[in-house]
């Protein structure tokens, strides 16, 4: 569906750097990487809004590179909404529609489709100024799907929202792609974002393409320190593969072994995961390998979670809930044992 090959664009001291990326047809790819990374720029190039120095992008089979966004057929909702305070929502929903001379019974049809997906007819007269931040991404949403465009491009559609409206039209957006199945392609710096509603993922840094897979593949097997530091793996040690007892595979960092699962790929690098850190009191820490003690040097409050970090050394950060927080009486200072199974490692070359 969308084909992007070795595309580079110039934007003052901004360069995307020979960016490709396959979006199959039907797909949800989420675009994700840290502010000033280029997110938006490979949207809008897509859109037609720039246009790149060299490079192709093919929608459906067709070189759209150096078309206008008009002759591209693809609908763009950013995040701030971007509806027309002049105009009431329905005339915001049917703008699209109007600008494409289509004809009066389909425009109907589309706008009534549009409106029972969104359950926005109580709203239809409203000026849009007056609408919450949800609805406002609501009616944006409709005019943008109103068109049946061939790609939907999203930017940031739930930064400025709060988190509970956040999660009401996350859940809107799955819901909405099952129903539609229509291609789309949503850039966000958040990456719990990206996990809850990606069919794939893309990581963009520095203007590059850094790694594209499953939530899994990004989450559990990051290419790269930067993927895996935007992806919060926090333990990420530099080191050397090594022979360990019993004929198993292991890691060297400093003085510590990490044992490894058959299989691990080569590398530089190893990652661990801080929900894969169990913390226990070191008096029952049990027997093998992956198992350490070392002392309590920080926990940062994260609400119903925390992160401890455990001066081993070097320091390792283990994700505790509440509940552990409570019954083991964490605090700096404290002695305590970590472990984490072999599967847990993830080896990469840097």
């Amino acid at each position: 569906m969308i084909s992007i090959r070795n595309l580079c664009v110039e934007l003052g001291d901004f360069t995307l750097k020979d960016a490709s990326l396959d979006v199959e047809d039907g797909e949800y790819m989420v675009v994700v990487g840290p502010s000033g990374a280029g997110k938006t720029v490979l949207l809008e190039t897509i859109a037609g809004l720039f246009h790149p120095r060299r490079g192709e992008i093919r929608l459906r089979g067709r070189d759209v590179t150096r078309l206008s966004p008009e002759e591209r057929h693809v609908s763009i909702v950013y995040q701030d909404h971007a509806l027309f305070p002049h105009l009431s929502v329905r005339d915001n929903i049917l703008f699209g529609l109007r600008m494409r001379k289509t004809d009066a019974k389909q425009s109907r049809q589309a706008f009534s489709r549009a409106v029972e997906l969104f359950n926005i007819a109580a709203l239809l007269d409203r000026d849009p100024t007056t609408l919450s931040g949800g609805e406002r991404q609501k009616v944006a949403l409709a005019r943008a799907l109103c068109v049946s465009p061939d790609v939907l491009l999203v930017d940031e559609p739930l930064s400025s929202l709060d988190p509970r409206t956040r999660e009401e039209i996350e859940a809107e957006l799955q819901r909405l792609h099952r129903a539609l199945d229509v291609t789309t392609l949503h850039v966000t710096h958040n990456f719990e974002e990206a996990v809850a509603l990606g069919d794939r993922i893309a990581v963009i840094g520095e203007g590059e393409v850094k790694q594209v897979g499953t939530p899994e593949d990004i989450f559990r097997k990051p290419n790269s320190e930067f993927v895996a530091g935007f992806a919060m793996s926090r333990n990420i040690y530099p080191g050397e593969l090594c022979a360990a007892d019993a004929g198993r595979r292991g890691f060297k960092s400093g003085n510590l072994l990490f044992y490894l699962e058959n299989g691990n790929a080569a590398g530089n690098r190893a990652v661990i995961r801080p929900e894969d850190v169990m913390l226990l009191p070191r008096e029952v820490l049990p027997n093998g390998g992956n198992t350490f003690a070392g002392e309590i040097v920080r926990i940062a409050d994260r609400g119903s979670t925390l992160y401890v970090d455990v001066q081993l050394p070097p320091v390792i950060t283990a994700l505790a809930t509440r509940h552990t927080f409570r019954e083991m009486n964490l605090k700096t200072g404290m002695r305590v044992g970590v472990c984490f199974d072999a599967s847990s490692v993830h080896v990469f070359q840097e």
